[in-house]
């Protein structure tokens, strides 16, 4: 009895190896359907495809090729085709790293309900790609093309199928403002800057840029000019407010009566190397209420530092939106309140130079300083190729050094056409003699404006407003070659 019941138990441990060895072998081949590819797996023509769809994270996006691509829902929206072109490039040559033969059970990579569902029409196919689990361990995405097999492939589609209907949208753009001739300027400042590389309008030899101002020729500050340009070139357009403008969207968003409208005409080199030329231009404003908010906020902080009242507290100050448009476009955008200041600052005052006194120094041969009541003489004498030179006052040599500093750290704080009061006393003047064919001398006169402030004079005409403590600095300067 022993024996036997011995012997049961041998053939049930036998049964048991014999399914275990079946179960192994079924494993086994399973495993060896899972097989290493590197192969293309979707060769698709971009040019060949009339239809895109996809949906993903429950929102469903068409679109359908009519010439050019149109948005299924609305086709008012301007549909990028450099996006549409992006979307189906993914499909080029899909590379996979993996693929599964013979699926059985498509819900272990996540494709029994895909994450995402890609439909593409051809003249000749259509294609339904679905996109399911991302395998952490090979840091890829399984796909499905419908043909019985998963595969892992190289490229995750989803990092460009995640995309909204605002990341479709053909956004306007800024051109490359390298070469511009003419900027014109309305709303803060009706005028024009011209571009003149061969002026001689200026005592500043880095001075390109001109306008005017009462008839007469007025030189811009090129590092200001191309400044602004820089800040124009560096819009990123994205933030959309409507796609199709009327009348309407004008009005609410003030664009009907811009705050800021800017032209920009410029060149640039075609992809055949000819010189072609273009105008780009933008409104800016805020909306009615914003604006009206705005302006008289703005009258109340006068009014305060009229009275001299403390400033309150602006940490917490609320973000006005601004709107912009771009030339005629459908498109009104909404940018930060930060940018709209920064291309709000387009007025001649905004674009001038601060410093008074524009040419470079080792131009100067020599000055006259009126100071006090007293006249004084001062010269250089220099060799040839030599910058610095000699300085003499009254034969008597001394270090500029200083004078000059002071000179050039003259600064604006504000421009102005106000002539000095009948009664304002004269703080010092000089006349600057420079090695320059076209301003071979240069005049400059400060007179007490107030507390804080000194009226400059440059050749006559009053030009703005500089620091009394610039000012000072400069009659110390003086005093101390004259006095010693």
């Amino acid at each position: 009895m022993k024996r036997a019941k011995k012997l049961y138990i041998l053939l049930g441990v036998l049964v048991l190896a014999c399914i275990a060895t079946f179960i192994l072998t079924r494993m086994e081949d399973k495993k060896e359907q899972i097989k290493n590819s590197g192969e293309t797996i979707l060769s698709l023509d971009s040019d060949s495809v009339k239809s895109l769809s996809w949906e993903y994270d429950g929102e469903t996006l068409a679109f359908h090729k009519d010439d050019v691509w149109l948005y299924d829902d609305d086709e008012t929206f301007p549909v990028s085709e450099e996006k549409i072109n992006e979307l189906l490039g993914e499909f080029n040559q899909l590379g996979a790293a993996f693929i599964i033969e013979d699926v059985e059970d498509y819900g272990q990579y996540g494709l029994e309900e895909p994450i995402c569902t890609i439909d593409i029409e051809t003249e000749d196919d259509s294609y339904e790609i679905t996109l399911g689990d991302f395998s952490q361990m090979d840091s890829q995405r399984y796909l499905s093309l419908g043909d019985g097999n998963v595969y892992l492939v190289t490229a995750d589609p989803l990092e460009l199928y995640d995309a909204t209907l605002k990341d479709m949208i053909d956004n306007d753009t800024v051109p490359a403002l390298d070469k511009v001739s003419q900027i014109k300027v309305e709303g803060v400042d009706d005028y024009s800057i011209t571009y003149d590389a061969e002026s001689h309008d200026s005592p500043c030899e880095d001075d390109v840029y001109f306008t005017t101002l009462d008839g007469d020729i007025l030189p811009l500050d090129t590092y200001r000019v191309e400044s602004y340009l820089d800040v124009l070139e560096g819009l990123q357009l994205t933030d959309y407010m409507t796609y199709n403008t009327d009348e309407i969207f004008l009005e609410s968003y003030g664009l009907d009566d811009p705050e800021l409208t800017v032209t920009v005409d410029y060149s640039y080199e075609d992809d055949e190397g000819q010189e072609v030329s273009d105008s780009f231009s933008f409104s800016l404003s805020r909306s009615p209420e914003d604006r009206a908010a705005a302006q008289e906020a703005e009258a109340q902080e006068a009014e305060a530092a009229e009275a001299q009242e403390p400033d309150e507290d602006e940490e917490d100050a609320e973000q006005i939106p601004a709107y912009l448009r771009v030339g005629d476009s459908q498109i009104i955008y909404q940018i930060s309140q930060e940018k709209f200041e920064a291309l709000m600052e387009a007025s001649r005052d905004d674009l001038r130079h601060t410093e008074v006194f524009t040419a470079d120094f080792a131009q100067v041969s020599g000055m006259d300083v009126s100071l006090e009541g007293e006249d004084y003489s001062m010269v250089c004498q220099r060799e040839d190729g030599d910058e610095e030179g000699v300085w003499l006052c009254n034969d008597e040599e001394f270090n500029i050094n200083a004078l000059q500093s002071a000179i050039e750290g003259l600064r604006s704080s504000s421009f102005t056409s106000e002539d000095p009061a009948s009664d304002a006393k004269e703080e010092i003047s000089l006349t600057l003699y420079l090695d320059n064919e076209f301003f071979p001398e240069i005049e400059l006169t400060f007179y007490r404006y107030d507390g804080n402030d000194c009226l400059c004079l440059v050749n006559g005409l009053p030009t703005s407003l500089v620091s009394r403590s610039d000012v000072v600095e400069l009659i110390e300067a003086v005093n101390a070659i004259v006095l010693s």
